[in-house]
């Protein structure tokens, strides 16, 4: 059940919109999908945040899941965000994931009322009955309005089979230092803090989820290859030259910025869908900017 090698870097694609009449554009993801692949990522995980899997209906759910699946084709792991206010709806997609070719699953909880820790708990247990797939835990307090603290997590990891994994997203790096330290460097975790990739690398991470991949695969392969090897002086270099984007694509919301930074790269993948609002002219300009620096070797942010 667990048998899934994944580390490394993470791609979150975004989700396409044709701008003729706002509907998922399958060509354009299929594109998207090709050239990361290409680049080398890892792995791919349709409908994260990133994905703006808040916003699509069912049918479009289930089109980019099965769309992301057949175009992957096995050349990487599969790993299909999921997110949603019941359990019986989170339940119904990933048993349609596993029955689509998924890999894995990654499970963000949701609710309108705050969730005590057992109600997170059994929420994951009930996902986790319904599939045979793989679940990383994904912890992302700004979007889902719940936090999972690492001791919740790692009782998941030892108490629901199918949950094997972690992403942290928290931005609070001790939080990494935490998972590592109960689970003895057992627990393979995520960072899903864009700015926090080099510090979560030092801190145990087994790989980097990031839709940054989609602007600049070249990049953040590179912080993950410079880590492996051990080349500290080469990880900074790479992580510092790249942190400028990371940070204005965190601040500036990551459907939009990341859809404008397609645009700009020559790739149109339509606008964010409502109520999220384009990336508006001058920020459109700086980055702009920011990328060609990027390219250049000229941005830099203090270390």
């Amino acid at each position: 059940m667990h048998n899934i090698d994944l580390h490394g870097i993470v791609a979150y694609p975004i989700t396409p919109f044709r701008e003729e009449d706002g509907g998922v554009d399958a060509d354009t993801l299929v594109r998207l999908i090709d050239q990361l692949i290409d680049a080398g990522v890892h792995a791919i995980a349709p409908l994260g945040s990133t994905g703006e899997s808040a916003y699509l209906s069912e049918s479009e759910w289930r089109h980019v899941v099965e769309t992301s699946v057949i175009r992957v084709a096995r050349r990487v792991p599969v790993i299909v965000g999921i997110s949603e206010l019941t359990t019986a709806a989170a339940a119904r997609r990933a048993t349609f994931a596993e029955e689509a070719g998924a890999d894995a699953i990654m499970v963000l909880p949701t609710s309108y009322w705050k969730l005590g820790e057992e109600e997170v708990f059994q929420h994951y247990a009930r996902i986790a009955a319904a599939t045979r797939l793989p679940i990383m835990a994904y912890n992302n307090p700004a979007t889902s309005g719940i936090d999972m603290s690492p001791e919740l997590m790692i009782r998941m990891v030892r108490e629901i089979d199918n949950v094997c994994m972690i992403k942290e997203s928290s931005g609070d790096i001790q939080r990494m230092h935490r998972i590592h330290e109960l689970s003895g460097g057992t627990v393979p975790f995520f960072n899903g803090s864009n700015p926090l990739a080099l510090e979560a690398f030092a801190a145990g991470a087994t790989g980097w989820c990031t839709a940054a991949a989609c602007l600049i695969p070249e990049q953040t392969l590179s912080l993950y290859a410079a880590v492996r090897s051990g080349n500290l002086a080469a990880a900074r270099q790479t992580f510092y030259r790249q942190l400028p984007l990371l940070q204005f694509i965190l601040k500036g919301g990551l459907p939009k910025t990341v859809k404008a930074g397609l645009r700009l790269q020559g790739l149109d993948v339509g606008a964010p869908r409502h109520p999220v609002l384009p990336l508006d002219e001058a920020g459109c300009r700086a980055l702009a900017t920011i990328l060609g620096q990027v390219a250049s070797g000229e941005a830099r942010s203090a270390a």
